[in-house]
């Protein structure tokens, strides 16, 4: 293994693991708010609890020497009354604990993913940047060091995995942008102080996660969108998402253009840096607009890391930021001793449990002689925003010469069947007071039963979408669905109610 970062990669570092434990801790504030309101629905408030005596218990000496001590003093009162009637309950956040929390939290998953664990299990890891030399060899280029230098390890392979990832895109086309103290994923989680105002540039999963966990966490967040919100994905479920993001305190500028961002401030490790943004906006009149912030975020996507690896060298095709071309086994459509997975593989989903099922697919067809396919995976993604979004989609495509091809966008289409359960009426949301705007809807061909893919909108999505992705990959109908004893009451139902329209729609009349 020739590892050039930190073990456990973006997942780890970057992504999945430290979002995660920021949206539990957003989670918790909106909950501490329903309940800091006054007359809330649940009858739970909070009370000043003091172990001190009540004024009104204290003694005639008691007072005299109370005065006595304040005799000096412009204004004589008593000690205050502590009182137990209701009051409103300011919740403060603190910042530093949640990140505190978020890296405590990290580093108990970090050892799974770490170099040291892979020596134990018998891997070798080489710290540097591989680079193909042949078509048999890799130099391991050390921190430090160049290419070719006498002292870099020279490594042979009969079979090689590039497993590189990807890095956040940063458009070229916006001014004084490359030179600006901007934020991506990669160092986001480092932060230390929260910022007063944030502009999230971008309106994908990234972007929406992280602008509702900071709005909640007291920032003041505006995402920049130069499209709709999750613009492959379902409309509607982008409305929804929205409209729960703009309760939070998000604010939205649609169809925007940004002409150029001035750096006022870099920062220097204590304080924040200044940025003032330059843009346009469609809903505005196209009137010039300045916004200032402490923290940009650009959640643009990502391009594949292929660049400087020798690929050319190698014989392997590669598109320079959609990433490595490969066939239905993950190898590559040019050298079939080389295979790659994860994020610098093109037209594949990039995420987490997508690059460990490639990583099986490489282990069992390069090791094994196995003829696992990709075109075999059904893969379902959530946005882990409240409520959540999921979706599962059809199985990977292959073009005709056996490539991978990208996978349609998940919109309506006329040749499906649309079923539809909306959660305002499912009995676990009414109790849980939530999800009144969810829903569940499964598409089938046209005619039938078949089940093609899937969006749900509910604060337990990424749940809920599981069952449906088994659904699809081994054929069970929607009626199958619907037969399906679910839990009562459970926000599970609503999948089970899709599958009995679909029956419903099939009586026949007495």
């Amino acid at each position: 293994m020739i590892s050039a970062e930190l073990a456990g990669g973006d997942c780890l570092n970057a992504g999945c693991v430290p979002s995660k434990a920021l949206l539990r801790c957003a989670k918790l504030i909106r909950e501490a708010k329903k309940v800091a309101m006054k007359d809330n629905e649940f009858g739970i408030s909070f009370k000043l609890k003091s172990s001190s005596t009540p004024s009104s218990t204290l003694t005639n000496e008691d007072e005299n020497r109370y005065i006595d001590k304040h005799i000096n003093d412009k204004y004589i009162d008593l000690p205050p009354t502590i009182t137990t009637e209701q009051e409103e309950v300011e919740i403060d956040v603190n910042f530093t604990q949640i990140m505190s929390r978020m890296r405590n939290l990290r580093s108990k998953i970090a050892p799974v993913d770490g170099h040291a664990r892979g020596n134990t299990i018998g891997t070798q890891t080489f710290q540097g940047y591989g680079v193909f030399t042949s078509s048999s060899t890799i130099e391991v280029v050390q921190h430090g060091k160049s290419l070719g230098d006498v002292s870099n390890p020279i490594l042979n392979f009969k079979k090689a995995v590039i497993a590189t990832g990807g890095r956040p895109n940063v458009p070229d086309s916006i001014k004084g942008l490359k030179d600006a103290p901007y934020t991506t994923n990669l160092n986001l989680f480092n932060l230390q102080t929260l910022p007063k105002r944030m502009v999230v540039l971008g309106a994908g999963i990234v972007a929406l996660e992280m602008a509702q966990a900071f709005s909640t966490f007291g920032s003041e967040v505006t995402v920049l969108q130069r499209s709709r919100l999750l613009s492959k994905s379902d409309e509607y479920a982008a409305n929804v998402i929205k409209t729960s993001l703009e309760e939070d305190g998000v604010k939205f500028l649609s169809n925007i253009n940004v002409k150029e961002v001035q750096t006022i401030h870099k920062g220097d490790g204590k304080d924040l840096p200044l940025m003032n943004l330059s843009l346009t906006c469609k809903e505005h009149k196209n009137k010039p607009i300045n916004l200032e912030c402490e923290c940009l975020l650009l959640a643009l996507g990502r391009s594949a890391n292929v660049q400087g690896m020798g690929l050319e060298t190698v014989n392997v095709k590669y598109h320079p930021t959609n990433g490595i071309l490969v066939n239905d086994y993950s190898q590559s459509i040019s050298n079939e001793n080389v295979y790659a997975v994860g994020d610098c593989v093109a037209n594949v989903p990039r995420l987490t449990h997508m690059s460990g099922e490639m990583a099986k697919v490489v282990v069992q067809n390069s090791l094994f002689n196995g003829r696992w396919k990709l075109s075999s995976f059904v893969v379902p993604a959530v946005m882990y925003t409240e409520p959540e979004y999921a979706q599962v989609n059809k199985p990977i495509s292959l073009d005709e010469n056996g490539h991978i091809i990208p996978t349609p966008s998940l919109q309506d289409d006329e040749e499906l069947d649309i079923y539809k359960a909306e959660l305002k009426s499912n009995d676990r949301a009414i109790l849980e007071s939530t999800d009144q705007n969810g829903y569940v809807k499964i598409y089938t061909k046209k005619g039938t039963g078949s089940i093609v893919k899937a969006t749900i909108v509910s604060s337990r999505a990424g749940e809920m979408i599981n069952e449906l992705s088994l659904a699809i990959k081994h054929g069970i109908t929607l009626e199958g669905v619907g037969r399906n004893i679910h839990a009562y009451p459970t926000l599970g139902e609503a999948v089970m109610g899709c599958g009995l329209q679909y029956i419903n729609s099939r009586w026949e009349t007495m």
